[in-house]
């Protein structure tokens, strides 16, 4: 009778422990992706405050180009407003930003004086590294949320991601078409 009952406590200390390591394993992964949010969100921010100097520094020699900048503009404000609404949506916002960006930088092509111009160039660099920065935070989020959604949909810890209300994470994802395409490169 005594073993017995040290057999039963043996074994629901046992499942204890591992209810107990599956959870917080779950809370790592959870907070690993709040982590790798944040981090594209800082990327993001950054790309936010150099768009307003870029456009100022556009200005002035791209009068007739009113249409994109003000594109470019409209795109970053579309930006700043999403970054509270999801990921998806600021997924989306982004995406559109980018693609405003791309449109500035190919008009930008037809201006050599703009292209010589130091301010444009050291502008243009930083918001490329930025943009690498964004990129490299986006697969490591990416990484992450699978991490994460692994865990929560596999057995046994699939039960305990449930008794404890944790969701599954969204992938920060592609949402305009343009950007899946390959870029047109012409030497023309």
């Amino acid at each position: 009778m005594m073993i017995a009952g040290l057999v039963i406590i043996g074994i629901i200390i046992l499942l204890a422990l591992v209810f107990i390591g599956i959870y917080n394993g779950l809370v790592g992964l959870r907070n690993q992706v709040k982590n790798a949010w944040a981090q594209i969100d800082v990327q993001l921010k950054r790309r936010h405050d150099l768009i307003p100097n870029l456009v100022e520094t556009v200005k002035g020699y791209m009068q007739h180009e009113r249409g994109t900048m003000e594109a470019v503009t409209n795109a970053r404000t579309s930006a700043v407003k999403a970054v509270d609404s999801g990921v998806a949506a600021q997924a989306k916002a982004e995406g559109e930003l980018s693609q405003a960006l791309g449109r500035l930088f190919a008009v930008a092509e037809n201006y050599p004086d703009l292209k010589a111009n130091q301010n444009f160039l050291a502008l243009q660099e930083e918001l490329t590294t930025t943009e690498n920065k964004i990129s490299f935070a986006r697969q490591f989020y990416n990484d992450s949320v699978m991490k994460y959604n692994n865990q929560t949909q596999m057995f046994p810890s699939n039960v305990i991601a449930s008794m404890s209300g944790f969701k599954a994470g969204e992938f920060f994802e592609v949402a305009v078409p343009e950007e899946r395409e390959a870029p047109k490169v012409s030497f023309s």
